[in-house]
C-alpha cells in the first residue's frame, strides 16, 4: 500500500526553480497544527480506503479545522499532476494508470465519514484522451448511489486538450456545484499557471451554465502573486459575464522555496473591500479571506447558495 503524504510534507520533485524567499507570515494567517481525535479519525478513513486527498497534497492550512469535523476533499485519478504550475504543491510527472476501484473507494469514506456534502477534485490528467472526465462521472455516480444524502461539488482541470464532450460527460453525470478556478488574473498566466489559457477556463464555466442552467458555477482566484486591484475587479466581471455564481478569493502562500515568491500578504480589510465589489457585481456567493479556500466550509456554503438562488428567483 502506498503511503500517504502528511499535510505539510515537502516534495523536492516538485519544481526545478531557483529558491525564492518566503516571507513572514503575519499573524491573521497563522493556524494551530491538527491534533484532535475528529483529525486523527478522518485521517483513518482515509488511509484505509487508500484515497489522496488535495487537503495532504496541497498543503491546505485548514486541514486540522476541516478533518477534526470529518471533512475531506478527495482527489481523484492519483498524485502526479501533468502540468508544473509555479503556485502548486502537487508533484508534476507522468502519473499512474487511472484505478478503476478509486470510484467506489470514495463512495465508501464519503459514506462512512457522514458527509453531506462533498468535494471531489484532481490533477491535471493531459496523458488522457479525455482528461479524467468519464472518471470523474462515475465517481459521481458510485456517491450517489452509495450516499444519496450527499450534495457533490467537482473542482475540475480545465480539459484543455479534449474535445468538448469531456465537459459534457461530467455535466451530464449532474453534479450540483461545478468548480473550475481561474487561479490568478490573465496578465500573471504566463509565470504562474503557463499550461493554461484564461479564456478557455473561463468558457468552459460559461459553457457548464449553458448545457445544465441548474448546476452552481464556482470559480476562484489567489492574491498576493502581484496582481493590480483593478485586474482582480476585471476578472470579477468576465466571472459575472460567464454567470458563475459563486467567487472565492484567497491569500496566496508559497508552499516551498522553489514555488512562485508571495509578492505580499493582503489585508483583511482589502478581502473586505473584494467581497463587497463582489457582491455588487452579482455574484450569489463569495467568500473573499485570507484562508479562504475552494473546499473550506463548502457544505455550509452550498446550503447558503442554494437558499441565495431562492431569495433570487423570489425577487424576479
Amino acid at each position: 500500500m502506498r503511503e500517504l503524504k502528511i499535510p505539510g510534507e515537502r516534495h523536492p520533485e516538485k519544481a526545478h526553480r531557483p529558491d525564492q524567499a518566503q516571507p513572514k507570515k503575519p499573524e491573521w494567517i497563522r493556524v494551530r497544527a491538527p491534533n484532535s481525535q475528529g483529525y486523527e479519525d478522518t485521517r483513518a478513513i482515509i488511509r484505509e480506503n487508500r484515497l489522496v486527498t488535495v487537503c495532504q497534497e496541497a498543503g491546505c492550512p485548514n486541514v486540522g479545522e476541516c478533518w477534526s469535523q470529518g471533512h475531506a476533499t478527495m482527489m481523484i485519478m492519483g498524485e502526479v499532476c501533468t502540468r508544473g504550475c509555479s503556485f502548486c504543491n502537487v508533484a508534476t510527472g507522468r502519473p499512474d494508470a487511472l484505478d478503476v476501484f478509486e470510484p467506489g473507494r470514495v463512495a465508501h469514506a464519503v459514506e462512512k465519514l457522514g458527509l453531506k456534502h462533498v468535494v471531489i477534485t484532481s490533477v491535471d490528467r493531459d496523458d488522457l484522451a479525455d482528461g479524467g472526465a468519464e472518471h470523474f462521472a462515475q465517481t459521481i455516480r458510485a456517491i450517489r448511489h452509495r450516499a444519496p444524502q450527499a450534495t457533490i461539488e467537482v473542482l475540475t482541470p480545465d480539459f484543455l486538450k479534449c474535445g468538448p464532450e469531456a465537459l459534457e460527460t461530467v455535466v451530464a453525470a449532474r453534479p450540483d456545484v461545478f468548480n473550475h478556478n481561474l487561479e490568478t488574473v490573465p496578465g500573471l498566466y504566463p509565470e504562474v499557471r503557463p499550461g493554461a489559457r484564461y479564456f478557455h477556463s473561463l468558457r468552459l464555466l460559461q459553457r457548464v451554465k449553458e448545457l445544465d442552467p441548474g448546476i452552481f458555477t464556482k470559480s476562484g482566484i489567489m492574491v498576493g502573486l502581484g496582481e493590480a486591484h483593478v485586474q482582480v475587479r476585471q476578472v470579477m466581471d468576465d466571472m459575472r459575464a460567464a454567470d458563475v455564481d459563486f467567487l472565492t478569493i484567497a491569500q496566496y502562500l508559497q508552499p516551498t522555496p522553489k514555488h512562485h515568491r508571495v509578492d505580499r500578504f493582503v489585508t483583511p480589510d482589502e478581502f473586505k473591500d473584494y467581497e463587497r465589489a463582489a457582491y455588487g457585481k452579482g455574484f450569489l456567493m463569495v467568500s473573499a479571506t485570507p484562508l479562504t479556500r475552494s473546499s473550506y466550509h463548502a457544505g455550509d456554503d452550498f446550503a447558503r447558495l442554494r437558499a441565495a438562488r431562492q431569495e433570487k428567483l423570489g425577487r424576479v
